[in-house]
């Protein structure tokens, strides 16, 4: 018996589809992922076909949007033609490659568009205030996040973790920080 035949694995795919599409993603393409993720061996399109009961082109565009956020690749299994496809296994490598495309995708172009609007409204002295204030700081925090973000993707996995595992006790090393009991 596969792994893939196990209720609790059958379980899992149907969830991470479902919790997929709160994420942003189609919840065909999430059940892919969630497939090649359990996989103990490269799986081929129509594999996956038959395995989910999905359409082949649902799994052509997923394949191809798992790639794109560099979470799945494409392998070559000895002895067959076929293209065969795997998932990063590891939950912290997966979770920096899928922040970094969303960062790409999502915060990058908004950080860009409120500079443009921010230098727009200082420029105009018609524009309301509140709209001039509340765009400028929507902009500064935003930018700070991915500034944030952009010094924290660096750190080793070792500090990230222990980072991570530290939550609100990180409080104690900042001046100011409130005392953890």
């Amino acid at each position: 018996m596969s792994i893939l035949d196990h209720p609790d694995a059958k379980a899992f795919i149907l969830h991470w589809g479902e919790m997929g599409t709160y994420w942003g993603v189609n919840r065909s393409v999430a059940q892919v992922h969630a497939l090649l993720y359990l996989s103990d061996r490269p799986l081929d399109a129509e594999t996956i076909v038959e395995t989910l009961g999905l359409a082949r082109s649902n799994v052509s565009t997923g394949l191809k949007e798992l790639q794109s956020y560099a979470i799945v690749r494409r392998v070559h299994v000895e002895g067959d033609r076929r293209d065969h496809f795997v998932a990063e296994t590891d939950l912290w490598e997966m979770l920096m490659r899928i922040s970094a495309e969303r960062k790409r995708r999502e915060i990058d172009p908004t950080i860009e568009l409120l500079a443009e609007l921010t230098e727009r409204l200082k420029a105009d002295p018609t524009a309301p205030a509140q709209l001039r204030e509340r765009v400028t700081r929507m902009h500064e925090f935003i930018a700070t996040l991915a500034n944030w973000y952009e010094q924290v993707r660096t750190l080793p996995k070792p500090t990230l973790v222990t980072l991570m595992k530290l939550g609100s006790r990180v409080a104690r090393f900042i001046p100011g920080g409130k005392k953890q009991v």
